[in-house]
């Protein structure tokens, strides 16, 4: 028998219906009545002998039809017992390592509580961590995702991790910058998810990355000191991951709903957002590789909205923009005040 068990179609089952007015199932017989191909029929009838509905070829003895409810328990008996196998593998398994757990965290942090606060260099062990964490989520997972689109094997690697918490009930949600947007991959990946759904939405800015399971256990990313991948703050401490939580739910509330099928006027308005913050930065003065890096965009990408800002303005430099973006009044005071005090904070 192959791997996978065949699926019979209506030529399939009307073929097993005349078999059992003849008694035998001859393939030029069946193909006659049916009017198919002699080499269709025969598929159909190995396919047939595959589910045990018809008895296997012998030489001098007919091919006839069986009973298809012994052909069930021939069939789905082995396939049980596999599974009730697999179950209690799987059961000795969580026994054997979950005795474990305590006695790791106790050597490992010298106690047995929970430490509020564990920073962690090693990405392995970071992993590790969110791994457990998602392990036991059984209700929501919130999460930044500052700096635009993301690379295609980190979401191959988070797909597969967010359909199954979806599976199991627990509310994901996901922030993104609006240029994520313009990321085929990411596209893809959100469409997807949302489908099964997750919730995503998008905003001008953001600054950090954070995953929060079950409004318990949050994970800050470390700088990163070159291109490895960083390692984590670990926080279980209640006060900070609330805080955390309820700066997540602010920016949630102003975030743009990223659903399966978008408008292209929501694209449109998304891109004039994004035109304006490149706007509001240049107006402070920062270098295109920080406006680049705190719209979660391409360098080169940021230079040609850039470039296109100061050719309609007219402006041959940097500072003759700036100047001409106040004169114009492209942002209003308290604007532009905001956005000195939130340039100051960071």
């Amino acid at each position: 028998m192959s791997d996978g068990i065949p699926l019979l179609g209506d030529l399939a089952v009307r073929a097993y219906e005349i078999a059992l007015d003849h008694g035998r199932f001859e393939d030029e017989e069946i193909a006659a009545e049916l009017g198919a191909e002699p080499g269709a029929v025969t598929r159909i009838r190995k396919a047939l002998q595959e589910l045990r509905l018809l008895s296997p070829d012998l030489p001098g003895r007919p091919v006839v039809p069986l009973d298809p409810e012994v052909a069930e328990a021939e069939l789905v008996t082995p396939l049980e017992v596999a599974v009730a196998r697999r179950r209690r593998e799987i059961a000795r398994i969580q026994q054997e390592l979950r005795s474990l757990a305590a006695t790791y965290r106790t050597r490992r942090d010298g106690t047995a509580d929970e430490v509020p606060i564990t920073v962690l260099d090693d990405f392995e062990e970071v992993r590790r961590e969110i791994d457990r964490a998602r392990y036991g989520c059984g209700e929501e997972r919130m999460s930044l995702q500052s700096g635009g689109g993301r690379p295609p094997e980190l979401l191959e690697a988070d797909r597969e991790h967010t359909l199954e918490l979806l599976r199991r009930g627990v509310r994901v949600r996901i922030l993104y910058q609006h240029t994520a947007r313009t990321s085929l991959a990411t596209r893809t990946y959100v469409q997807e998810i949302t489908r099964r759904g997750a919730e995503v939405r998008t905003v001008e800015d953001l600054s950090e990355r954070l995953i929060v399971y079950d409004r318990k256990v949050a994970f800050i990313p470390k700088e990163r000191p070159d291109s490895r991948p960083p390692g984590a703050a670990v926080v279980t401490e209640p006060t900070l991951v609330a805080y955390l939580c309820r700066s997540f739910e602010a920016v949630w509330q102003v975030g743009r709903p990223w659903a399966a099928d978008v408008r292209p006027d929501e694209y449109h308005q998304l891109a004039e957002e994004v035109r304006m913050s490149i706007i509001r930065l240049m107006a402070l003065g920062l270098k295109d590789e920080v406006i680049a890096r705190r719209l979660g965009m391409a360098t080169r990408t940021c230079r040609r909205h850039i470039s296109a800002i100061m050719e309609e303005m007219g402006a041959v430099s940097r500072f003759q923009a700036g100047l001409m973006i106040g004169r114009q009044g492209l942002l209003s005071d308290a604007e532009f005040d905001a956005d000195l005090t939130d340039l100051a904070a960071k």
